[in-house]
This record gives structure tokens, sequence and C-alpha cells, in this order.
């Protein structure tokens, strides 16, 4: 029995784990309650993490005209770093919220709440993935080095927004969307105006998905007494999910056509295009939306990683142009 008199489940499994995934079926036993710490087991939270990268590098990339093994590198970087960091960032979610995951259906399965590692254990596991991240940072320079030291405060503070602030998410987008300054400082070594426009545009989208998934937890958060935009805006959430959609698309694409000001036609249209797209990506979502059905709400959630690489897609097309 955990803490809160849960039985945890008997495979040690989270209950909103992808079906199948590696970690419940070929990581190491002993360290499968780590690997769902750091959400291995849910791989969407690292993507969401490590698009924004992606989309700067390769907008950066677009407005010099230059992607070599740098870049190649810091792309490679940013997505072991986003994996690490995602999972010390949960580790620290998970110690912060170790009373009141039990309370909550969805969580109650995780690791901590289920008694399947201790407070002191996650708390190393969760230096260890902090000195990973760190040693790759250093490869960087000064700027984004600088940058990724920022990055912790914004993490460090997230988990407790929920208890303070119906806006949660807003912190969240400001912490899961730091990598487009980070990896646009990486590449053209300092902030430019189209990271500050993509950076919003990533914060929106973060309010965009992250409100969708909350609806899962409403009825638990409002007997715990924990906030969210799902609880605040209830049976308007459809109006503020398309002002979300129409501000992440509005300030994504302002990004990009700064970036290439001075290039071909043909590269601004495909830039642009792939902006473009992601919107129709997430007006599909807004359409089928339902606040009542978890499966769908999760399944929409997760499909922001394809919205989230349609841009990345279209930014390499132009490049390769």
């Amino acid at each position: 029995m955990t803490e809160q008199g849960q039985a945890p489940e008997p495979t040690g499994q989270v209950s909103d784990a992808v079906k199948g995934n590696w970690v419940d079926h070929w990581a190491p036993v002993r360290l499968r309650p780590y690997f769902r710490l750091s959400r291995l087991d849910r791989p969407i939270g690292t993507w969401l993490l490590l698009l924004p990268c992606w989309w700067a590098i390769a907008l950066a990339a677009l407005k010099s005209g230059q992607f070599g093994l740098y870049e190649l590198w810091i792309g490679i970087g940013c997505a072991i770093g986003a994996t690490v960091m995602r999972g010390a960032g949960c580790t620290w979610n998970d110690i912060t919220d170790r009373n009141i995951d039990g309370k909550v259906e969805r969580t109650r399965s995780r690791p901590i709440p289920s008694g399947q590692v201790s407070t002191k254990q996650a708390a190393v596991w969760m230096i260890l993935q902090c000195l990973v991240s760190l040693g790759i940072l250093l490869t960087f320079n000064r700027s984004a080095i600088a940058l990724g030291f920022l990055s912790l405060l914004p993490v460090a503070i997230y988990p407790f927004a929920k208890r303070f602030t119906w806006w949660p998410q807003v912190f969240l987008g400001i912490a899961f969307n730091w990598g487009a300054l980070l990896a646009w400082a990486a590449v053209e070594g300092s902030i430019g105006i189209e990271a500050i426009l993509m950076y919003i545009a990533g914060i929106f989208w973060t309010l965009f998905y992250d409100t969708i998934y909350a609806h899962q937890d409403r009825e638990d958060d409002a007997l715990i007494g924990v906030k969210s935009t799902a609880r605040l805006f209830g049976e308007q959430t459809p109006a503020w999910l398309r002002r979300f959609l129409i501000l992440t698309i509005l300030f994504l694409g302002a990004a990009t056509l700064l970036a290439t000001i001075g290039l071909s036609v043909l590269e601004l249209v495909i830039a642009l295009c792939g902006v473009w797209a992601m919107g129709w990506h997430l007006m599909w979502q807004l359409v089928k939306f339902d606040p009542d059905n978890n499966t769908t709400l999760l399944m929409l959630f997760r499909s922001n990683r394809d919205a989230g690489l349609i841009p990345v897609l279209f930014f390499a097309g132009a490049i390769l142009v």
C-alpha cells in the first residue's frame, strides 16, 4: 500500500503511460521507476520541450543560409538535453507534488506516491540528470550557457504555480519554450527579435495544448483545490483555445517573416506554409476537442508532436531549396 492508502498497479506502470512503451517492457527492472520519474514512458513532453529548439535552429539556419556540423550538433545536443532536463523537471515536479499526486486518479500510480522510489532517491536521480544536461550545455557558446542557467528559475517555479494562480500553463510555457531562446543564441550568438517572437508563439502554443491536457484532471483538481486554465475557462474553453491558436500562428508567422527578409520568394513561401499547416493542425484539434472524453483529450495532447514538427520540416525544406 502507498502512503495514501492506494495499492500501486501490479506492474508499476503509470496509468497514462503510452501502451507498450519500452520502459515497461525492455528497461532493466531496477531502473524502471527512475525512467518513469523522467517520463521516458511518455515521450510527448520531451518532444514539446525539444520542438521550439528545432524551430529556432532551423529558422536561424535559414536566415543565415548556413547549416553545418555545429548547427547539427546543436540540434542533437538539444535533443539529448531536452530528454534529460525534461526528466529532471518532471522528477522535481513529482517531488514537490508527492502529497497531491496520490489524491488524483491519473497521477496516484506515479513512482513516488505508489512507493516505487523514495523522495531522497528521486532527488539524487534529478541531480544526475542535471549534471548530464550541464555537460551538454557547456559545449555551446557563452550566451546559450547563460540562458541555460537562467532556465532553472522557471523550471523551479512551475510546480508551485498551480497553488497560487489559475494560469499555471503560462509558467509551463515560459519554461517549456526557453529552448527557442537558447538554441537561437547557440546558433546566432545572441537573442534576436525572431527568437523572442518564436518564444511568445511557443507560450501560446503551450497554453493551447496544456489546457486540453488539464481537462483530464479538472474534477480531481477541483476537489483538492489545484488551479488550472481548464477549471478557469470551463465551458468557454473552445473560445480560449481559438484565441491561443491564432496568437500562436501570428507570432510564429511574424518570426518567420523577419527571419526570411532578403531571401527568395520560394524560401519565404515554403517557410510560411509550415506555419500555416501547423495552424490547420491546431484547428483540427479544436474541432475534435471534447472536454468530457479523456481518451480524446490525451490523443489530442499527444498529437502536438506532429503539430510542432510541421514547421521544422518546412523550415528544413526551405533551407534545402
